[in-house]
């Protein structure tokens, strides 16, 4: 049986006629079908497989190597990004499995220590560092594939959704629109939920207007954004919130950035980040044959990656740490070890 021409049908039978159908799916490689799986089903089963999709589950979402069990990284965040995302497109008649691929990987160049890497990368790169576009770079040229190729040659629209999540920045399709409002909804409500868990927040804290029209709970609020976002774009060739709900949103956005993230007990820790990631990236700057070989060979091997600069080589290695990576090898390199 031809199972994926039957799932092609289907596709066109059910998904709305701004949908995505994954029939038309291209990569930058051409690659014989599959006669069970689509194009960006594939995308997904090599994002999850991926290396640098493990080492989420050691990267920092907001607090920093807290000791409770339940706080989010970056594992989870990207988890209920994925489960918001996928509520929405089903609603929309999206294709659910382009927004599950890139949901899944739209993370994926995000440094340890979270936001606070992001920054000091920023500024030691002489380029710039902005993880949207590395996690672009990692599914292209930093991760290999079971069979040893470079790069997992995933689907162009699943490139463009991961490039496009962040910022004002725009996907060509439907479904990575979703993904960047999913991704939006995911962080505020679940930052304030662990805020609330750190003691930094209350509910009574949140203004009572952001409350009385979003909800006065971590699920209501999420329900609310999410709803409105549906019924604003259901056959609509966008993907919309309601004026007062994407301004509701975006005012509780900023309340988290004036009240958590640039709290004392989240930037409790930013002199110490900033330090450890300045210090080892000067420090393979000054003794570059200390990076692995294994990852040095990558430049050679990949002739994409043949004109990446010292700089380039040292912030991939460094993206590529998970925190408790980072902090091990920071301890290693500049803490005096005890005499025993």
């Amino acid at each position: 049986m031809d199972y994926i021409k039957r799932y092609y049908e289907l596709e066109k039978r059910e998904l709305s006629k701004y949908a995505f159908q994954s029939k038309y799916a291209t990569r930058e490689l051409k690659e014989e079908d599959s006669n069970i799986r689509n194009a960006f089903q594939i995308d997904r089963d090599r994002i999850l497989h991926s290396k640098s999709f493990r080492r989420l589950m050691h990267k920092t979402q907001v607090y920093i190597s807290p000791e409770k069990d339940h706080y989010r990284t970056r594992l989870t965040h990207t988890l209920e990004v994925s489960q918001i995302a996928r509520t929405i497109g089903r609603a929309l008649k999206l294709n659910e499995d382009l927004i599950e691929a890139i949901s899944l990987g739209h993370d994926l160049g995000h440094t340890p220590f979270g936001h606070m890497g992001e920054d000091v990368l920023n500024e030691l790169n002489p380029k710039g560092f902005k993880h949207y576009e590395q996690s672009v770079r990692v599914v292209k040229k930093l991760e290999i594939k079971s069979t040893g190729k470079i790069g997992l040659n995933l689907t162009n629209q699943v490139i463009d959704g991961i490039l496009n999540h962040s910022k004002e920045n725009k996907a060509n399709t439907l479904e990575g629109r979703v993904i960047k409002f999913s991704d939006r909804i995911a962080y505020i409500n679940h930052d304030i939920d662990d805020s609330i868990r750190a003691g930094i927040l209350t509910e009574e804290d949140i203004p009572k207007y952001l409350t009385n029209l979003l909800g006065n709970n971590h699920g209501d609020r999420i329900n609310t954004m999410v709803m409105d976002l549906v019924s604003n774009s259901y056959g609509e060739n966008d993907v919309l919130m309601s004026p007062k709900i994407y301004e509701a949103t975006m005012e509780l956005r900023d309340f988290m950035f004036r009240y958590v993230y640039k709290s004392d007990l989240v930037k409790q820790d930013e002199e110490r980040v900033h330090s450890v990631i300045e210090n080892l990236y000067n420090y393979y700057k000054k003794n570059f044959d200390k990076i692995p070989q294994s990852h040095r060979n990558l430049y050679k091997l990949n002739k994409e990656l043949s004109s990446s600069t010292i700089d380039d080589i040292i912030t991939d290695y460094i993206v590529g740490m998970t925190d408790i990576f980072a902090r091990n090898t920071y301890k290693d390199i500049f803490i005096p070890k005890s005499w025993k």
